[in-house]
């Protein structure tokens, strides 16, 4: 969707047209639910924080103002703040499945899926030690794949600060896996 129809939805929706409201949701639904997976790695709870940030998004939209920055930038800010409560409600951080209890499918490259599946854990509980601001910056940067000036709008930070979030971040994550035994390279390869 380009800026201009994003723009005339918002201000329909502003105005309480539910239709507009509907595809702006349509637009930006998948995307948040990713966010929020990547997060919590649990699909059951990033649906329920996913339609937590939408009814939010519903309740406030009377009271959106355009700062002229994507929709998805606030999005994104309600989306951050569900996680941190979520977090702050259990006292925890998210638990991982357990390898055993993951199906095991046999074939000729089974050594090689079970090492991307380490990799992935591996990964998965690294960044979990990182701060919330560079765990966020990973997930936009990495996974949902903006570009850097795009992720220091969308968290309203300068792009400095996005690099320098950025380069803490994988430094911590290449020390943590290094320690955990993984060769960096590896994951690297092993997770494109």
């Amino acid at each position: 969707m380009d800026r201009d129809e994003e723009k005339r939805l918002l201000r329909a929706a502003v105005r309480g047209d539910s239709q507009a409201f509907a595809a702006l949701y349509r637009e930006n639904v998948q995307v948040i639910f990713r966010y929020i997976y990547n997060r919590v790695s649990d699909t059951h709870l990033a649906e329920d924080l996913t339609g937590d940030v939408f009814t939010k998004a519903l309740q406030g939209i009377g009271s959106y103002t355009d700062q002229g920055k994507p929709f998805v930038a606030w999005l994104y800010r309600i989306a951050h703040a569900r996680v941190v409560d979520h977090y702050r409600k259990v006292k925890r951080r998210p638990q991982e499945s357990d390898v055993e209890a993951e199906p095991i499918p046999v074939d000729e490259n089974m050594d090689e899926n079970l090492l991307r599946r380490q990799a992935a854990k591996a990964l998965r509980q690294a960044m979990t030690d990182l701060t919330a601001d560079q765990q966020q910056v990973i997930v936009l940067r990495f996974i949902e794949g903006y570009h850097l000036e795009e992720v220091a709008e969308l968290m309203d930070k300068n792009a400095n600060a996005i690099k320098a979030l950025q380069h803490r971040a994988l430094r911590s994550l290449a020390t943590r896996l290094e320690r955990a035994g993984f060769d960096i390279a590896t994951i690297i390869a092993g997770l494109s």
